[in-house]
């Protein structure tokens, strides 16, 4: 028998008899194979009942749930039960008084009676619910203005009176020939002219406490936010920016017609756009704007335009930024504002003196490459963790000054800041408890793959360990704090929900189980977390699936997670279960499989974050390699036989890996890739690479299609074809560029109804099953 025929046959049994219980056409339903999970836990009001969506009975969608103590199992919600336990509802101590919006209509809800009562209809609804300083004062926004409901009285008044376009001005055309003609021949026109000014002085001299007409002509007004006095309103206005949008080619349609929806704008200067930030005086009718060019640093420039030389004779301007909706203190003595440039480098606090329209700066934060992390929004446009404590006085925000996202204490009168916690690791949520005197944070001080939740007094600045074992917590309070939901899960354990006490090194009982008995079955494996060193000295943290030794094949795969920011090698259930699947499914095959925590990925600090600033496919490509020679050197590993993958940001990493270190990779799969960055949204990669025409150096070293020569090895692309997130249209863009070229070992997968995220079990069975054979074709031995 020819001998490559024999080892092929015996691979081929080996195959099946080592995957027999896992199967691509079973895994790749995601969770109507694994069980449906379940999500959004929430208490009720009166704190003896949490609720939960799920679907524990593989019905076409999820249902509300309930668990109550006692209960030996969770029950179905009746409908309008489930739909109440959905509701924003807005109290405070001194009443059992709540109040919500349903369906842009105004209710109230007794806690003693239980019985809501309708406050408010219109056809046209109300939004944006407010609790004022005084017991029984709601704001709420209706057609973009603030009203003022006294539920005791029974009043409604509107507080402000915005109004789109420009007044109308009745003598605009005062010079016109034509008037000035009528006036001067006919002594009719003349008489009603002043018949007309009698009438409006007269109107005029009757006051009225209607707010006068405020127009903000094509503007888009924004934010807008009452005091909890009802002194002052704030708003922000925003010029519409003038760039065009990407166009989607849908060919699979309803009734047979080609669609061409619009997606998304690309990363552009285009998109800075001129913001003001507006205060109406309730109390004097009036309207100002507060002038921001006093704050410190406002002028400065990016380091990186130094390296242009006309960007770097540039005159010196005020950066343009944006101001997000105060935080008040309880009274509304003392008004908060987080203030962000547009390039996304700088973020202020100031307290503002909202009567006198003026602001004085409490903190500025700077990073060269972006502002974000934990409590800190990577969007100029979105505001962080900020609020006041107990005492009126003292605020509360999170800040990367150390590297590490923290939390911090600022008092107004004293003006002492304070770091509350302090280490290599980083808070990742902020709860302020009721008497606001301690927070409840979760964190990830045991190890950066895990959640673990701590209370922390103010007064003592000491955490204390409520739920700190490997793993994920996601922590809902009751309302009286005396309770704990939790959704835990573990690295080869999805998500549950669970009850515990809330008192130190608490312990769960768990009350949802979700898995079915074909998930169940197989014996998960638990991927190691390992550490090693990249080439710059950084430690860098990576699952590890290894076969048994005589499984072991010697070929390797290297996964890319998505997203950039996203972290994945880490202690929970991970949202890449399919692909967590699929690589137990590698595993039984005789591959040993990597998923590494690149350079960019969440969790590890600031400087991780942003080690891929300026050159996405730099350390992020090689913190790739490094894990390539890691297994090289450690497990056996045949360096000719090394595959990589992965989708979207992984995508593109694989296209850089295939194109920028062509004999690194015998075979690569890049699902749903970034080919080349100018391309992509405006967010998202304006922040690591800056803009395309100030910034263009960066653009080309980044963007794999610049480098589509190269290819060598074996690279499939799968795409879908209505992705209004990374366009078709990036993956046609290289494959004309390999055509041009002449290049031969490529091929595309097209999926003509999938978007991003694929949904179709088909669609995921087809991708999967030719990157399988990817793989087995290229990486095992012939």
């Amino acid at each position: 028998m020819n001998k490559k025929i024999a080892v092929l046959i015996c691979v081929f049994f080996s195959i099946a008899s080592q995957s027999q219980n896992l199967k691509l056409e079973e895994i790749m339903k995601g969770d109507a194979f694994i069980g449906v999970q379940p999500v959004n836990g929430r208490w009720s009001l009166d704190g003896k009942k949490v609720y939960f969506e799920w679907n524990p009975n593989s019905e076409i969608g999820l249902s509300t749930y309930f668990w109550k103590n006692g209960s030996s199992k969770p029950e179905l919600a009746p409908l309008k039960e489930a739909e109440f336990s959905k509701f924003d509802f807005k109290g405070n101590k001194a009443s059992d008084l709540f109040y919500y919006i349903d369906k842009g209509r105004l209710f109230s809800y007794s806690a003693k009676s239980k019985i809501s009562k309708k406050l408010y209809q219109q056809s046209s609804p109300i939004s944006n619910l407010q609790l004022g300083f005084e017991d029984g004062i709601v704001f709420f926004e209706q057609n973009e203005n603030i009203f003022k409901y006294d539920t005791k009285e029974g009043t409604i008044i509107q507080i402000t009176n915005f109004k789109k376009g420009k007044a109308v001005d009745a003598d605009a055309d005062t010079d016109s020939f034509l008037k000035k003609q009528q006036n001067e021949l006919f002594q009719f026109v003349r008489d009603q002219e002043a018949k007309k000014k009698w009438n409006l002085a007269k109107t005029n001299a009757l006051k009225t406490d209607f707010p006068k007409g405020y127009y903000y002509g094509k503007n888009a007004l924004e934010n807008i936010k009452i005091s909890p006095n009802g002194n002052y309103a704030t708003f922000r206005l925003t010029e519409q920016a003038e760039t065009k949008s990407e166009k989607m080619e849908v060919f699979v349609t309803a009734d047979g017609y080609n669609k061409t929806p619009d997606t998304k704008e690309k990363v552009s200067v285009n998109n800075l756009v001129n913001t003001k930030f507006g205060i109406y005086n309730v109390v004097k009718d009036s309207i100002y704007t507060v002038d921001f060019s006093s704050l410190s640093h406002i002028q400065d420039s990016p380091k990186y335009l130094s390296l242009y030389e006309k960007s770097s004779n540039k005159e010196k301007a005020d950066k343009l930024i944006v101001v997000q909706e105060p935080v008040y203190n309880q009274d509304g003595s003392y008004a908060i504002a987080e203030i962000r440039s547009q390039d996304n480098k700088d973020r202020w606090l100031v307290s503002l003196n909202l009567a006198k329209g003026t602001f004085e700066e409490i903190e500025h934060q700077h990073d060269e490459a972006w502002i974000g992390g934990p409590g800190i929004p990577s969007d100029s446009f979105d505001s962080g963790t900020l609020g006041f404590l107990g005492d009126n006085q003292t605020i509360y925000f999170q800040s990367e000054e150390t590297g590490y996202s923290h939390l911090y204490t600022y008092n107004l009168k004293s003006k002492k800041k304070t770091q509350l916690t302090k280490g290599n690791w980083e808070v990742r949520n902020v709860i302020l408890s009721k008497d606001k005197k301690s927070f409840y944070l979760t964190t990830n001080t045991t190890h950066p793959g895990n959640r673990n939740f701590y209370k922390l007094t103010v007064s003592d600045g000491v955490l204390q360990p409520l739920l700190t074992k490997d793993g994920a917590h996601e922590v809902s309070l009751s309302a009286d704090e005396s309770t704990l939901l939790v959704r835990y899960s573990y690295k080869n354990k999805p998500w549950e929900l669970y009850i515990a006490e809330n008192k130190k090194n608490t312990n769960l009982r768990q009350i949802t189980n979700s898995t079915t008995e074909a998930f169940k079955a197989y014996s998960w494996r638990t991927p190691e977390v390992i550490t090693f060193k990249a080439q710059d000295g950084t430690l860098v943290n990576a699952r590890l699936y290894k076969p048994l030794t005589d499984k072991a094949n010697k070929a390797a795969i290297l996964f890319v997670h998505g997203a950039g920011y996203l972290q994945n090698a880490h202690n929970y259930w991970s949202n890449y279960h399919r692909e967590y699947m699929f690589h137990n499914l590698l595993v039984d095959l005789g591959y040993t499989v990597l998923d590494i925590d690149y350079r960019g990925s969440d969790g590890y600090g600031r400087d991780f974050r942003t080690g891929i600033y300026r050159f996405m496919g730099g350390k992020d490509l090689t913190d790739q390699i490094d894990g390539k020679n890691y297994l090289v050197q450690n497990y056996e590993i045949d360096a000719g036989r090394v595959g990589i993958y992965g989708g979207s940001y992984g995508g593109f990493i694989t296209l850089m890996a295939m194109l920028t270190t062509p004999k690194e990779f015998a075979s690569g799969a890049a699902l749903r890739s970034v080919t080349d960055w100018a391309h992509y949204n405006h967010g998202y990669t304006g922040n690591i690479l800056n803009f395309p025409e100030t910034d263009p150096d960066a653009y080309k070293k980044s963007s794999p299609i610049y480098f589509a020569n190269n290819l060598e090895g074996n690279l499939l692309m799968l795409h879908g074809m209505v992705d209004d997130n990374v366009e078709y249209k990036d993956i046609v863009r290289l494959s004309q560029r390999f055509i041009e070229l002449g290049k031969k070992k490529w091929t595309l997968a097209s999926f003509p109804v999938e978007s991003h995220g694929f949904k179709e079990t088909y669609s995921w069975v087809d991708e999967y099953g030719r990157i399988l054979n990817l793989f087995n074709n290229t990486l095992l031995e012939k």
